[in-house]
């Protein structure tokens, strides 16, 4: 069955690629705005891993909203939530049998209750698979070091596809600079180089 998995190129949607790829056809899909190219970081790393890939854009007014939603909360949670229900609804859209992303167990964000899960399903027509959603963080971080190549740094240094990188740019676009940094704290992200 072909399988539609989110892809930042961080380690945690390339562990759920690799754990999702004995049963499914996977293709690794980055979301975008179109704001920036950060989906070619998501694109190297899946060529280095072996998975198709394949961009999809998302509605710019989600990322309008989802931006003034953060700058409103003065935190990033909320905003970034939009963002991947949007995202997932989008992939949904696509000729895959099923769905997939990278969120853990402990994630508070991005997230997707049981409610939504079954509506995007039944809505659909899709399998929606959480492959991590039995990892926590030390579970998946024990398994990245023993199978994954990986850049560890502050987010707004690492490359990466996620939302967060288009999101931080229409920010400062739309607010400025101090924006970004008052909405966003410091954080570390990942970026697969590709296997052990």
């Amino acid at each position: 069955m072909d399988l539609g998995l989110l892809y930042s190129g961080g380690k945690d949607s390339t562990l759920a690629a690799l754990l999702l790829d004995d049963f499914y056809d996977v293709t690794l899909v980055t979301a975008t705005f179109g704001v920036a190219d950060a989906w070619d970081h998501a694109r190297r790393t899946a060529e280095e891993l072996g998975f198709e890939f394949e961009t999809v854009e998302l509605d710019g007014d989600v990322a309008g909203e989802a931006v003034e939603q953060m700058v409103e909360d003065g935190y990033p949670r909320n905003g970034i939530q939009q963002v991947h229900l949007h995202a997932l609804e989008t992939v949904a859209e696509m000729e895959f049998h099923a769905v997939a992303d990278g969120t853990r167990r402990d994630d508070r964000v991005p997230s997707v209750s049981r409610a939504q899960a079954q509506s995007l399903e039944d809505r659909h027509g899709v399998e929606y698979i959480v492959p991590l959603a039995g990892f926590g963080r030390g579970a998946v971080d024990a398994l990245v070091e023993e199978t994954l190549d990986v850049t560890v740094g502050p987010s707004e240094e690492i490359p990466k596809a996620d939302y967060e990188d288009e999101l931080r740019a229409l920010l400062a676009r739309e607010h400025g600079d101090d924006a970004v940094a008052e909405v966003f704290p410091d954080h570390t992200q990942t970026y697969v180089n590709g296997l052990l």
